[in-house]
């Protein structure tokens, strides 16, 4: 995966908790990519991780696991009228 693959909606993280993507950016000094995402499971913080954190790998149990694990793309939203 690279940072072209990343996707915008939910995701799993290792340890368990769900964010979402929310956005992708580009950090104004260096111009690395960055993903925007915001916590599901308690005030909807945003936070901010280098694009290659994001995607990157880390050791559970002596095994290598994605950081972060799509699970949902963001649905298009309808508007209907009244």
């Amino acid at each position: 995966m690279n940072s072209q693959d990343i996707k915008l909606g939910k995701y799993r993280h290792f340890k368990g908790k769900e964010y979402e993507v929310i956005g992708l950016a580009k950090h104004s000094e260096t111009l690395e990519d960055m993903v925007v995402y915001k916590d599901l499971y308690g005030e909807g913080l945003l936070w901010v991780r280098p694009a290659s954190m994001f995607i990157d790998q880390v050791q559970v149990d002596g095994q290598l696991v994605p950081r972060f694990v799509f699970q949902q793309e963001n649905l298009p939203v309808e508007f209907t009228k009244d």
